[in-house]
């Protein structure tokens, strides 16, 4: 599993340097390889690849699509940590991109790399057809912004020092999170282009995927170290964030994460796929804060 990891990491980040190399340097390049690399462990990009092996989509198709991601994802962390959102001052083990550059180069940062995602997408070099290219865009500009992504931080932030219902966290947590899952699961059916029954499918395949991720980091927060989150833990208690630990408490919620990986097993099942890499993931997605 950390082979593959590795792997995908690699090649993930080759692409991008490649892609970035190619384009004029500017002023703002500095600060967006900063906050793009190392990139983490690339874990939707993983994702991606394991509903992709299931559809025999090109390996270097989903690189590239995954190299897509991984610049919303940074986008959203490098907006994420900005004083007036989540303040954080470290990220992957390293100051975050706005205590390195300032926090108006890094709101500029981010939105170039929000950008360059719809760049690689739609880019000559991606060797599928342009009406699946259009639906890529479509579906990442949906996750991206205020039904996603967007809105799941608004909700995050807003929900703050407040009595929240189990709904709506999960509904907040599936926006900031599970949406960009969402659309790693999508991307593969939609390049088969499978009807929307099936799109939403594996839509929904990847919200609950999205799920477990967020509590998992949650609960590297509430007792994980620094060292291994990469960044300060034990902020959303200090913070009144809404999580479903502070809800049901830590181990309610443990409990919960193990029924939602049951649930995403027992649907692909439904579906007869062999998910023995997802598995896979799934069991590091929830065991990363040991």
């Amino acid at each position: 599993m950390i082979n593959k990891l590795v792997k995908i990491a690699k090649d993930t980040n080759l692409f991008l340097k490649k892609f970035i190399k190619r384009q004029k340097r500017t002023e703002l390049v500095t600060a967006m390889e900063y906050g793009l690399f190392p990139g983490g462990k690339k874990i939707r990009s993983k994702i991606l690849l394991d509903i992709g092996i299931i559809f025999n989509i090109e390996y270097k198709t989903l690189i590239a699509i995954g190299a897509a991601v991984e610049c919303i994802h940074a986008y959203s962390l490098i907006h994420d940590d900005l004083p007036c959102m989540d303040n954080d001052k470290l990220r992957r083990g390293k100051p975050s991109t706005h205590i390195k550059f300032g926090e108006s180069t890094a709101v500029l940062a981010g939105n170039s790399l929000l950008t360059m995602a719809f760049e690689i997408l739609t880019s000559s070099n991606l060797k599928i057809n342009e009406k699946t290219k259009t639906d890529l865009v479509q579906k990442l500009s949906q996750t991206s912004g205020h039904l996603g992504i967007a809105g799941g931080q608004y909700l995050d932030l807003s929900f703050e020092k407040k009595k929240i219902s189990k709904n709506k966290i999960i509904n907040m947590e599936i926006k900031k999170t599970g949406r960009l899952f969402s659309f790693c699961c999508a991307v593969p059916a939609i390049i088969e282009k499978k009807n929307k029954k099936e799109i939403k499918f594996f839509e929904n395949i990847g919200a609950n995927i999205g799920l477990l991720f967020q509590i998992a980091d949650d609960l590297i927060d509430f007792k994980g170290s620094s060292k291994i989150a990469g960044k300060i833990t034990g902020k959303d208690k200090k913070k009144g964030k809404a999580t479903l630990i502070s809800l049901l408490g830590y181990q309610n919620a443990i409990k919960y994460s193990d029924r939602i990986k049951l649930k995403i097993i027992k649907d692909l099942n439904k579906y007869k796929l062999n998910s023995t890499s997802l598995n896979e993931t799934l069991d590091y997605i929830l065991t990363r804060n040991k």
